[in-house]
């Protein structure tokens, strides 16, 4: 069963408060997502495996350790979680970068994939979705289905902020995958927005409306 996990972090719960101030302009915005995907990649990374190499100090020949075992993907979903792909790529240059997109059926409502482009070898790497909220859940479990459906195992979902209505239907739908939020806010308004939430991620990303 996937578990769940809401980071208490003295940075990364400092750095929230002001990507939701309405003050914060679009660069300051885009650099505060980058900086906390930074923080979360580092706690979600705590339990990569390791293995034991041999290195040459200016001393001597010491042993030390490496990462070993599955190589990691990021999924940014687009375009929102476009903006946390540059903060985990700095701690992690190696991994692999693919994208899912989706569009909202104007008569259902319901997320639809239009694009998605992985890396070849999908069924060797972790994959971590990501995306900076986590509303009704409908975006999040649509892109972790197009990961699977082209052979992905093993699957993480990470994202700025969530209500707890989206994290229950991403448990529901996929209950073998672990999710990473740095805050989990009160609810769902009547508009799908999270309440206290930040707003529309993506424009405040991309200074659109």
């Amino acid at each position: 069963m996937g578990k769940v996990y809401v980071f208490d972090h003295p940075l990364i719960q400092h750095k929230l408060t002001y990507i939701r101030d309405v003050k914060t302009g679009t660069k300051e915005f885009r650099e505060l997502v980058d900086e906390v995907a930074s923080l979360m990649m580092f706690e979600i990374t705590r339990d990569m495996p390791l293995e034991e190499v041999e290195v040459e100090t200016p001393v001597q020949v010491a042993k030390s350790m490496v990462l070993a075992g599955k190589k990691l993907a990021i999924v940014p979903i687009l375009r929102a979680g476009l903006g946390m792909v540059d903060g985990i790529l700095k701690l992690i240059p190696a991994a692999k970068v693919g994208h899912v997109g989706l569009y909202r059926d104007p008569e259902t409502l319901k997320p639809v994939e239009y694009y998605v482009k992985l890396p070849s070898d999908v069924e060797e790497r972790e994959f971590i979705v990501v995306d900076p909220m986590l509303a009704t859940g409908g975006s999040a479990v649509e892109a972790i289905n197009s990961v699977k459906k082209r052979g992905a195992k093993n699957i993480k979902f990470m994202c700025l902020i969530a209500a707890p209505e989206g994290v229950e239907i991403v448990k529901e739908a996929h209950p073998d995958v672990d999710i990473y939020i740095a805050a989990l806010d009160e609810k769902l308004n009547d508009h799908g927005y999270i309440v206290p939430g930040l707003g529309d991620a993506g424009d405040r990303m991309f200074g659109t409306k």
